[in-house]
């Protein structure tokens, strides 16, 4: 369960991380906002979870080296064009609920609790995918950057709920990119991430 609980938290730290990329370039006003408050709500999720898994979670979100990250390689990347982004907040809220909606029936009430707090706040991060879908879903950029995205879209969940996610999305299964390696890309992000942390001395009180 640990590893899970890792899994998702490092997912929602580091997609909320890249979310918050596009504030202020965002192609509308109301963009700028609505992506900038999914990235908080991504972030306060992270540091939700990780406090189930340490007593300092600045220090388990920031502190370890990279290749103890377990986020998933959907989010890692840095996609610099609006179809690509959409295309992976929408493949990624599918697949984070049924993540969450399990986690809702765990036998640990803090695990269960936590799990469905989450998936209140993610209905509205669910439906700003879903109306962008809608707005972009005949376009050709949309259409292609699903399915360039789609591999990594399953690598998100374990092997037995992969088969719900492509119902969902009404796409086939193919072989995922699974959890285990890091891209480049996110060795630029880690280095942005935790260059204050790293520049402080040891010890010090934050």
């Amino acid at each position: 369960m640990n590893e899970l609980l890792l899994s998702l938290a490092d997912d929602e730290l580091v997609i909320g991380w890249r979310d918050s990329e596009w504030t202020g370039i965002a192609p509308l006003l109301e963009e700028d906002v609505a992506f900038s408050s999914i990235a908080q709500n991504e972030i306060g999720h992270a540091r939700a979870v990780y406090e189930l898994l340490a007593d300092d979670a600045d220090a388990l979100a920031f502190d370890r080296p990279l290749e103890e990250y377990r986020c998933a390689p959907l989010v890692e990347l840095r996609l610099l064009d609006w179809a690509h982004t959409i295309a992976r907040r929408w493949l990624y809220e599918q697949a984070d609920e049924l993540r969450i909606s399990a986690l809702m029936q765990d036998d640990d009430a803090r695990v269960a609790g936590l799990a469905a707090k989450i998936n209140r706040e993610e209905a509205y991060h669910r439906m700003h995918a879903e109306l962008w879908r809608e707005r972009l879903a005949e376009t050709p950029q949309f259409r292609t950057a699903v399915a360039e995205l789609w591999p990594h879209a399953l690598g998100v969940l374990p092997a037995e709920q992969r088969g719900a996610l492509a119902a969902r999305v009404e796409l086939e299964e193919v072989d995922p990119v699974e959890r285990g390696t890091h891209s480049a890309e996110l060795a630029e992000l880690w280095e942005e991430m935790t260059m204050v942390r790293r520049s402080a001395p040891a010890g010090a009180q934050w």
